[in-house]
Parts: structure tokens; C-alpha cells; sequence
């Protein structure tokens, strides 16, 4: 019921929201008063008023599609202008890929985020790799689509029509404010604040350079603790509540549970989890339960079970299906708190069944190989 409710209730916002934004464009690009607007919808059949709700929500949600796809592409195309490799691109839940010569679709989602384009920086030292036009390929996707469709809003007849450009138009200049003005949302720097962020933070710089190229080897199917080990050299004074230089850490700690040291790896990401506050919320939830893990394949198990309480458990079942590193997580839960070894090795052949679906192919590997390890461990025999 509450869900219907938020349903219902974010529909007649949206309704109310696009009569107001109707009105601002009707007012805004023609010659009509906000008075002569309000007489003239007051004299317009109602007959009309459902096909102009519609036409507000249908052309709403086409915009959106269209102008990530667009700022995305971008993204790409300027990246690619710059010297990198195209490595995946992402439009809500489908990601394009590049596995062996091919382009393959897999589903793959990262919360608050509509889109992403991933690419490999140039062969450079991390003071001269090129990140402006990258990350300035969005907005200036959408600013050449605002260009190229206000002449047709300023020339359109057919009031449906006009609105439906109108909302365009203003989505567009939306997303253009939100990621061409430097901002922080939920602790994220949009592009337009990674553009000046990177362009003077050395330590930055270089750890989205290796951010950029383990990604790209993870989607090739390397594992973690086969990457050059100096990308994983420990860094000092480290801006955690910048996701940037945060991600290093984690990256470090990450790879210490692919290399099976996992009284190390617990270490690290404890020292991340005493962090919480000023680390952003979606590393949080990453730490934990990665903390979680190594707490449990360590012995840990009560610091595990206070870990996973009910908003992590949600996250855990959100990202299970995409990321193997949720059944890793559920795998050593089934064994070192349920005690139940049938379930664990569901899930290992589950894992393992469908390899082949997951994006990140390394990373699978290398879960499957933990679980491989724990499962052979004297201490946790599996049926």
C-alpha cells in the first residue's frame, strides 16, 4: 500500500509539476501572459487535458532515455578524442561491452546513477593524462541537443507538440545545471566538478587513472591480485570523503581478499568502516559488507551479524544478482553462521553456472576461486 501510494502520489506531482513547467514554457518562449495562458486553459475542452497529460509523461520519460544515451555518448566520443579505449557503456541497467572482439549486452547497475561510460586513460604518467574533454563530453552533448531543438519549439504549431519539445527542452537544461555546474550530490562530484577536482589534484588524478585501467582488466576477465602490484601502493593522507581517493583503499583491501589474506583484508576494511561518517553512503555499504565477509571466514561471526542488519541485508538483495561478490557474501554467511553447506553450495554452483552473465568477469573468477578455498577448508566441509 505504501508503494502504490508513492506511486499515485509521485504521479499527481508530476501531473501538477508539468502543467507548471507547460505554463513557464508556453509564457517563456512565445508571446502569450501567464494570464492569457490560464484563460485560455480555462476555455479549452477537457477532452484535451488527459492527451496533454499523457503527452507529459510520455515525453518526460523519452527525454530522459535520450539525453543520457546522448550524455553518455559524449562522454565516449570526447573520450575517445582524447586518447582513451572504450571499455563499457552503460544506459540504466544494460551495459555494452567489448568481450573478445564483440559487442555484448549484460544488465549491471550502480545506484543514483542513469548512465556511465567507462573507458582506458591513455598510456601516460597521471600528471599529463587528459581528463577536460572527457569529462566535459555530457554537457556538451546536451548543450548541442538544447541548441538544436529550440528551433523547433520556437516553430511548432501543434500544442501537444510544443509541450512535449518544452519538456525536452527543460529536462535537457536540467541535466545540463546538475552535471556543467560544480556540485557535490550524496558526497559525488558531477562532471563539471571532476573537471576542475582532477585538474589540480595530482593524487586524484592518479588514482582514477588506476580506477580507469583495473575496471577495464576486471571486465577482461584479470583477476585482482594479478594486476601490477605498485597500482595497489598504500597512500597517505587520503581525502576520504573524496569517492576518488576513497576507492584506492578499498581497491587495496579488495585484492587482499583475491590473494586469500583475509585477516589483513579485515583490517583494512575495518579501518574503512571507522571512516563511515565521512566516506560516501554507497562505499559504506560496500565496506560492510566485505568487512562482513572477512569477519565471518576469520572467526568473527558476532561482528558480522551486527554488520548485516536490515538496511545492508536490502542492499545485499538489491546487487545480488549483478555482483558475485553478494553470493560470495551469502556463501560464507550459509557456511560460517547457518551452518548450512546444501545452501552454500547452491550458491557456489549457482555463481558458477553463470559465469558467463556477470560484467565483471574477473571479479566472478576470483569469487569463485575464495569460495573454492573456503569450501575445501577442513573447517568448513561442504556436503
Amino acid at each position: 500500500m505504501k508503494n502504490a501510494l508513492k506511486i499515485i502520489g509521485g504521479l499527481i506531482i508530476g501531473i501538477a509539476a508539468g502543467l507548471i513547467i507547460g505554463a513557464g514554457c508556453v509564457v517563456m518562449f512565445t508571446d502569450t501572459s501567464l494570464t492569457e495562458y490560464i484563460d485560455k486553459f480555462k476555455s479549452t475542452e477537457m477532452s484535451i487535458l488527459p492527451a496533454a497529460i499523457i503527452v507529459s509523461i510520455l515525453s518526460f520519460a523519452a527525454s530522459l532515455v535520450i539525453l543520457i544515451t546522448a550524455h553518455e555518448a559524449g562522454h565516449l566520443v570526447c573520450g575517445l578524442a582524447s586518447g582513451y579505449k572504450f571499455v563499457s557503456f552503460r544506459i540504466f541497467n544494460y551495459t555494452f561491452i567489448k568481450i573478445d572482439g564483440r559487442i555484448r549486452v549484460k544488465r549491471y547497475a550502480i545506484a543514483g546513477t542513469g548512465g556511465q561510460c567507462l573507458m582506458t586513460p591513455p598510456d601516460l604518467p597521471p600528471e599529463k593524462m587528459p581528463v577536460m574533454l572527457y569529462n566535459a563530453g555530457g554537457v556538451l552533448a546536451n548543450i548541442l541537443l538544447l541548441a538544436a531543438a529550440v528551433p523547433f519549439l520556437l516553430h511548432a504549431e501543434n500544442p501537444l507538440v510544443k509541450e512535449a519539445i518544452a519538456l525536452f527542452c527543460l529536462t535537457d537544461l536540467f541535466l545540463i545545471l546538475i552535471n556543467g555546474v560544480p556540485m557535490k550530490v550524496g558526497g559525488i562530484g558531477n562532471d563539471a566538478y571532476n573537471m576542475l577536482h582532477l585538474r589540480h589534484n595530482l593524487k586524484a588524478k592518479r588514482a582514477m587513472a588506476v580506477q580507469l585501467r583495473s575496471n577495464a582488466l576486471i571486465q577482461e576477465g584479470v583477476r585482482p591480485r594479478d594486476m601490477p602490484a605498485e597500482w595497489f601502493v598504500a597512500d597517505h593522507d587520503i581525502d576520504y570523503s573524496d569517492p576518488i581517493e576513497a576507492a584506492m583503499p578499498m581497491i587495496r583491501a579488495s585484492r587482499l581478499i583475491d590473494e586469500m589474506k583475509w585477516d589483513e583484508a579485515y583490517e583494512e576494511f575495518d579501518k574503512l568502516y571507522s571512516r563511515k561518517d565521512v566516506i560516501i553512503q554507497l562505499y559504506v555499504y560496500e565496506i560492510a559488507c566485505e568487512l562482513a565477509f572477512c569477519a565471518m571466514v576469520t572467526g568473527r561471526t558476532d561482528r558480522a551479524q551486527s554488520l548485516i542488519d536490515d538496511k545492508l541485508r536490502k542492499y545485499i538483495d538489491t546487487y545480488r544478482k549483478m555482483q558475485s561478490t553478494k553470493q560470495r557474501l551469502l556463501f560464507a554467511e550459509a557456511l560460517c553462521i547457518e551452518s548450512d553447506a546444501d545452501k552454500a553450495s547452491a550458491i557456489y554452483e549457482g555463481v558458477k553456472s553463470s559465469r558467463d552473465m556477470y560484467l565483471l568477469r574477473g571479479e566472478v573468477d576470483s569469487d569463485l576461486a575464495v569460495m573454492e578455498q573456503i569450501r575445501n577448508a577442513a573447517i568448513y566441509p561442504l556436503a
